[in-house]
């Protein structure tokens, strides 16, 4: 059978699947054997024995962490990790001293839930994941360092979790510093009086318990009992970053609701104005950082208190918008907010609005079956919800600025978790206010001036807004602003401030296939932090992996971990210090993000058992280089991986890291220096009339453009390449049709890295012939013999290679891969068509394929007689005297019109190139005889004739 990859008369010299196959594994154990991309270390076990291969600069250089599916990759997948191949070998080549490694992020729900489904426990499944995708890896051919690499669910990378998530416990943030300092450190400036105890309290007559509860209050690690994201058809808890736009899980798009639960939480938001900042510092780019700031969502404004009569506590509200407090004609509360059960009054007040009772006889009746219903929505529902709904508490507040009384209501547009869970309404100027107010017949004052009717949210100066005291009318909002803030802190009800989107990090998660938390209770439900001997705290075997799971809808659920089952393991008895004593573990786990948090550390030293990293191996790779910049953070020289990851996993990672900066444990303030962002693999996709997916590969395209499956006709989409959308390609299919080295040429020639890109099988057979041109070079296809010769190269073709050089050079410097192929092709036609074959063209051209087809680039490199590898071999550079071109065409116009071309030298003068254009037959022809008005010269390329 003949097939585009073999011919009847092959003679097992041509550049098949086959042999490519052969020489490729070949290679691949060679670079095994030797070591070839083992990256030294300063110091300890992987400290050069001998001589240093790199001598230049360290380059460290990360793929975000692969999670090991059981599908296995599809060729979407490897477009990250070919192009970070490629900058690490260039490295090399460069001088520098790479690391590049790949561990594997292996906890997380995939696991558990085959786990539920098969009963086979998570870990035996997640390590088969993990083979297989290292086989696939490995014979794409990537430069790894193998020594340095792990899975999160290894026993001692989950003790250094474990470890870190102690240090985070037992720190707190000194914002006199604005830095993390030990809890230990605290606790001795109340002991000796340097710092006030809240409360007033003198610490040495406080009872342990009493202690304990005024340090959680510091502590960035924490236990609350605050409002989470309950997701009972998944039986846990998530994290806001964890709920889709919609209100629903990320993974299985269940319903998310509100409760209330006492969970783990991380104070990220004690980071949040280092984590704005410190983006300044980093090369990322600006779409991502802008959706870290997004995120984060620092907003300055005025906290405002609102007093209630007969009410101690006052309800504060922040708001962006002070300028427009004499417009605040009514407030809301979150249905969740703690004051509810405070203000609500006994009864209705007389002549209350019937539409604002709910149809309750009583204000208590009325809050409560509103609870019920807003405990029932997402967060996205009430935001989204165009009907505007609510009740009146029976309670009034008094404006601070008009001394009005004005209704207090619950409705569920007013979230709990963003600023302080209550407003003050100004429907004048607020759309969301305005319905309300237009539903519950509120009154609408405008205090900003403008073209429009109300709501009006545009640009003016403000009116109606004055008192005795102070009068911003005719002011411009910003000086408006000042003057108001300012009034409110002579008056004592209210502060200029600043406030944040982020929300501290819910840690915990009611699975079983997570990191342990290395804390137990004690009989007081105190926390204890176990000491570092008794880590990893391991899993134990339990009955069932699953939570307890529910209706999607049951709000009224509660969590119940797996953990909690295994009860010998919950409750343990230990010697903490105080003799033999029986505690109780935490069943909750670590949620997925904890592992990844932290892997890029444990990359520069991954056999440490003394601790995280070695301060030296740690300096070495991520220190900062004032070289690079002043000021420069330190972290990874370059990090790759999908925008997806953007707020999730890179909020977290430069949380954790900041934290282990604080504490003195890295040189590093930042964990990335540089971040690309790569586009995805995209593919067509097929679906039948029921809008369900059909197999891709067995779909057939009709003559007039219609697509076939099954004698069915179906639809035809694009979109990501997924095991959902059956439009699956492997890396597997590849290897055994075309080769790895054609598989990576192809995705990097696709188009700009960081730009998605369609794939089409088809067209991976272009980058095929192109390696087999290659191959043709340098081997006799007959007889399998090297082809070089020692001849000297032509001018010609000395500027044909020199330019490529430089502009291959260039290229990779600034990661345009596709460029860089699109050149090497264009110097192997003329290669080909010159039947060159000097060792002078070649070896530069195995050079700088090595990057992108380093089995081919090894494999020629050693016909061309040398022993060594390719991969250190110094990147050619070009000869500054073959860059300008010999000869450039002159395009020669009479009238504007092309009549001529001539071959001249670039740095021709005028008059000549005028006498050479005067004299070109098929000018002389056109002009015939006329006279010459004018002759317009751009030398070297352009003379244009008028006559």
């Amino acid at each position: 059978m003949t097939t585009e990859n073999s011919t009847p008369t092959d003679t097992g010299h041509r550049y098949t699947s086959e042999l490519a196959g052969r020489l490729e594994l070949r290679w691949q154990d060679r670079w095994e054997d030797e070591g070839t991309f083992d990256a030294p270390n300063p110091v300890g076990d992987l400290a050069a024995d001998g001589e240093q291969r790199a001598e230049g600069s360290k380059y460290f250089l990360m793929d975000m962490f692969p999670y090991p599916s059981g599908a296995g990759l599809h060729v979407g997948h490897p477009l990250g990790y070919i192009a970070t191949d490629v900058v690490g070998r260039y490295r090399r080549m460069r001088g520098d001293n790479v690391l590049h490694a790949l561990g594997y992020d292996a906890f997380g729900l995939p696991a558990e839930l085959y786990a539920v489904q098969t009963g086979r426990h998570p870990r035996e499944t997640t390590l088969e994941n993990i083979a297989n995708m290292r086989r696939q890896l490995r014979r794409l051919g990537l430069g790894h360092d193998p020594r340095r690499s792990f899975a999160t669910i290894d026993p001692d990378f989950v003790k250094w979790t474990q470890w870190i998530f102690l240090q985070i416990f037992n720190s707190w943030y000194d914002e006199d510093l604005n830095r993390a300092r030990p809890i230990g450190e605290l606790i001795a400036e109340f002991e000796n009086g340097a710092r006030d105890v809240p409360g007033g309290a003198i610490w040495a007559d406080l009872s342990a318990a009493d202690r304990e509860e005024i340090i959680a209050e510091y502590r960035l690690a924490y236990i609350s009992d605050a409002p989470v994201n309950w997701a009972p058809g998944l039986g846990t808890v998530l994290a806001n970053e964890e709920v889709t736009a919609e209100g629903r899980s990320e993974r299985g798009n269940f319903p998310v609701f509100k409760r209330r639960l006492r969970q783990w939480n991380l104070r990220i938001t004690a980071y949040a104005d280092r984590l704005i900042d410190d983006l300044d510092r980093v090369d990322w780019p600006e779409s991502g950082k802008l959706m870290q700031r997004n995120w984060i969502g620092r907003s300055h404004g005025a906290q405002v208190q609102f007093a209630v009569p007969g009410v101690d506590e006052p309800v504060e509200v922040f708001t962006t918008r002070p300028d427009t407090l004499f417009g605040a004609s009514y407030m809301v509360l979150a249905p969740e907010h703690p004051l509810v059960d405070t203000l609500t009054a006994t009864a209705w007040p007389s002549d209350t609005d019937a539409r604002w009772t709910g149809g309750a006889t009583t204000p208590a009746e009325a809050v409560a079956a509103y609870r019920a219903s807003a405990a029932a929505k997402s967060d996205v529902e009430r935001q989204e919800n165009k009907e505007k709904t609510g009740v009146f508490t029976g309670a009034f507040a008094t404006n601070p600025v008009n001394g009005e009384q004005i209704p207090v209501f619950i409705a569920d547009y007013v979230l709990m978790g963003y600023g302080t869970g209550a407003i003050m309404a100004v429907p004048g100027h607020d759309e969301r206010d305005f319905e309300f107010a237009q539903s519950f017949g509120l009154p609408t004052p405008r205090v900003i001036d403008g073209e429009g009717e109300l709501p009006f949210t545009g640009d003016g100066c403000v009116v109606n807004s004055s008192n005795d005291e102070i009068s911003l009318d005719g002011l411009a909002v910003s000086e408006a602003k000042e003057r108001i803030v300012a009034w409110l802190e002579q008056q004592g009800t209210g502060e200029g401030t600043t406030t944040y989107r982020l929300r501290d990090w819910l840690f915990s998660r009611q699975r079983y296939w997570g990191e342990p938390f290395p804390i137990v209770y004690d009989e007081d439900d105190t926390p204890i932090a176990l000491p570092e001997s008794m880590l990893p705290v391991e899993l134990p075997e339990v009955p069932d992996y699953s939570p307890r799971t529910y209706a999607p809808d049951d709000v009224e659920s509660e969590p119940e971990p797996p953990l909690a089952r295994a009860t010998d393991w919950v409750n343990v008895e230990l010697d903490l210090g105080d003799g033999p004593k029986t505690y109780r573990r935490e069943t909750n786990t670590m949620p997925n993000w904890a592992g990844s948090s932290w892997y890029e550390l444990r990359y520069t030293d991954p056999h440490n058992t003394e601790r995280i990293a070695d301060p030296a191996n740690e300096r070495y790779w991520m220190g900062p280089q004032e070289q690079r910049r002043a000021h420069d953070p330190g972290g990874v020289d370059f990090y790759i991986g999908g925008v997806e990851h953007m707020v999730l996993h890179l909020l977290y990672v430069r949380f954790w890291h900041k934290v282990l900066f604080d504490l003195g444990y890295v040189s590093s303030e930042e964990p990335f220096y540089r971040l690309f962002n790569q586009g995805y693999i995209q593919a067509f996709a097929y679906t039948d009339e029921r809008g369900a997916y059909v197999p891709a590969d067995d779909v057939t395209e009709a003559e007039d453009g219609t697509f076939w499956y099954e004698g069915r006709q179906v639809q035809r989409e694009y979109g990501k390449m997924g095991k959902s959308l059956k439009n699956v390609v492997t890396p597997d299919e590849m290897y055994d049709q075309f080769g790895a080295d054609t598989f990576r040429v192809y995705e990097m020639s696709m188009g700009p890295l960081d730009v998605s890109r369609p794939w089409e099988t088809r067209a991976v057979v272009g980058s095929q012939r192109f390696l087999q041109r290659v191959w043709r070079l340098v081997v006799d296809e007959e007889t399998g013999a090297t082809r070089a010769t020692d001849d000297e190269l032509d001018r010609e073709t000395l500027g044909v290679l020199h330019r490529t050089i430089d502009g291959v050079r260039g290229d990779m410097e600034e990661l345009r891969f596709n460029t860089a192929i699109a050149k090497l092709i264009e110097l192997t036609n003329h290669l080909t068509k010159q039947s060159v074959t000097s060792r002078a063209a070649l070896q530069p051209l195995a050079q700088m394929l090595a990057p992108f087809a380093p089995h081919l680039a090894e494999e020629l490199w050693e016909r061309l007689g040398h022993d060594a590898t390719i991969t250190y071999v110094p990147y050619p550079q070009a000869d500054p005297r073959y860059l300008v071109a010999e000869e450039v065409t002159c395009v020669v116009q009479v009238q504007g019109k092309v009549r001529g071309k001539l071959q001249v030298s670039p740095d021709i003068a005028e008059d000549a190139l005028t006498e050479l254009a005067l004299a070109e037959p098929n000018v002389v022809r056109t002009i015939d005889g006329r006279e010459i008005r004018k002759v317009i010269v751009r030398a070297p390329k352009l003379v244009n004739i008028v006559v």
